[in-house]
């Protein structure tokens, strides 16, 4: 089954300004704007964070950035992504899940928008919510 050609959520790594911004996404985008992924808190993680769902946690968001790829590059930016969050579908060695999640973004006057977005896989967020550190404010580009 061929996922949906879904824009990505991106809170890390793959923002602008971030190491993999370029590595991954120059080039590959028609757009690019802030936007919230509510519902979930942002964790720090070994050089890169960590978004654990929370969907019970009133005001918890995660800032981030929502990025529409090229639609020729789409297919390859998506297996690109699943490789540098060493993601596949029904791996239970999986640190991220690919899951699509409704996103906040400035541009669409914070009607929600269907993304992309990878959250922690379950083991590694149960982990997180027992012994992880909470970035606060869930912005990663504050973090320090």
């Amino acid at each position: 089954m061929t996922a949906p050609a879904l824009p990505f959520f991106v809170y890390g790594t793959l923002r602008p300004g971030q190491v993999n911004h370029d590595l991954f996404l120059h080039g590959r985008t028609v757009r690019e704007e802030p936007a919230r992924l509510p519902g979930a808190v942002l964790y720090d993680g070994p050089g890169y964070p960590y978004a654990v769902e929370e969907p019970g946690e009133a005001g918890s968001s995660v800032a981030g950035d929502l990025v529409t790829a090229r639609p020729e590059a789409y297919a390859q930016l998506l297996a690109a992504l699943d490789r540098l969050e060493q993601y596949a579908p029904g791996d239970p060695r999986n640190l991220y899940e690919r899951v699509a999640r409704e996103v906040t973004a400035r541009a669409a006057g914070g009607a929600p928008v269907r993304a992309w977005v990878y959250v922690a896989a379950p083991a590694v967020a149960a982990g997180l919510r027992a012994r992880g550190k909470p970035i606060a404010g869930g912005d990663w580009l504050t973090r320090r």
